[in-house]
């Protein structure tokens, strides 16, 4: 038997730091969005003790992870805790996603894990009980298990309806510098921000845009300050064609580019290409309801 699960991109489309708890964990207010770039999870059926092999232009990366210290390891041997389930048999993690790079990669590979195992390994656990897991395993794991559009807030477990979201053209883009995220928090030195307000839905794109322009990602400047590339990337994507809002996502140093359409989204990168470099980039679709 061979199962697969999709692990999306996640774009933090503002990020708001409100607060700070006495154990040291910051609270944030932001928009979780997916986009269509993804890694790809596999399990295959086996009687020998579970193993997790690494393929894709990322994969070698990780390769000193591939242990139990890798998060996708790590969620499942915390969703077999407990259970009948026997740790046995074959992951194969196709690594798409740069790594350390804000769109939530390792927590989008645990999230996808944590689903991906509780189909294989028919243990049809309550979604209350997966989202208490995936908070176990990272501030980003609870929203990349429900896998679109929502707002996240506290320290990423509480998680409320997003606005409805138009079509939407999505280009990402990293440098190919790996941040920090500690690092990245321990720069800051700005002021707390408040919760955003956000409307029931938005018309159109360039309204979206508009009105998220008035926000920000609280973490773009200690991140621009630790990674100078982040503000040639976000300088060169705001410059692109039909571009409607440039931002960092995340920590970074990914950053993100709104569009009318997916089409001109690849337009733009398409152009983007011939100056890139070494810059991973990719064009396509905010994806717009659960998978």
């Amino acid at each position: 038997m061979s199962l697969t699960e999709t692990a999306h991109a996640k774009i933090n489309l503002y990020l708001h730091v409100t607060g700070k708890r006495p154990d040291g964990y910051h609270l944030l207010d932001s928009l979780a969005v997916f986009s269509d770039a993804a890694d790809r999870l596999t399990y295959e059926t086996s009687d020998a003790p579970l193993s997790l092999t690494l393929t894709g232009p990322f994969g070698g990366k990780l390769a000193s992870e591939a242990s139990d210290d890798n998060l996708v390891m790590r969620a499942a041997r915390l969703l077999a805790d407990g259970t009948d389930a026997r740790l046995r048999g074959r992951l194969v993690l196709e690594k798409n996603l740069p790594v350390a790079s804000g769109i939530g990669g390792g927590s989008a590979d645990a999230a996808a894990t944590l689903r991906l195992l509780d189909r294989a390994w028919n243990l049809n656990t309550p979604r209350a009980r997966l989202l208490d897991l995936a908070e176990k395993l990272g501030a980003d794991v609870p929203v990349c298990l429900v896998q679109h559009a929502t707002r996240m807030r506290g320290i990423g477990e509480q998680l409320d309806p997003a606005p409805d979201l138009p079509p939407c053209g999505l280009l990402l883009v990293n440098s190919g510098d790996a941040v920090s995220t500690p690092a990245v928090f321990k720069t800051r030195n700005a002021a707390f921000s408040s919760d955003a307000t956000l409307p029931g839905s938005w018309p159109d794109v360039a309204t979206m845009a508009h009105d998220l322009a008035r926000l920000s990602n609280d973490l773009e400047p200690p991140a621009r300050a630790l990674c100078p590339n982040i503000s040639l990337v976000l300088d060169t994507i705001a410059a692109l064609s039909g571009c409607r809002l440039a931002r960092m996502s995340g920590s970074g140093a990914t950053c993100f580019g709104l569009f009318d359409t997916a089409q001109a989204a690849q337009k733009a990168a398409a152009t983007l290409n011939k100056h890139s470099g070494q810059w991973w980039i990719h064009a396509g679709s905010l994806l717009q309801t659960a998978l």
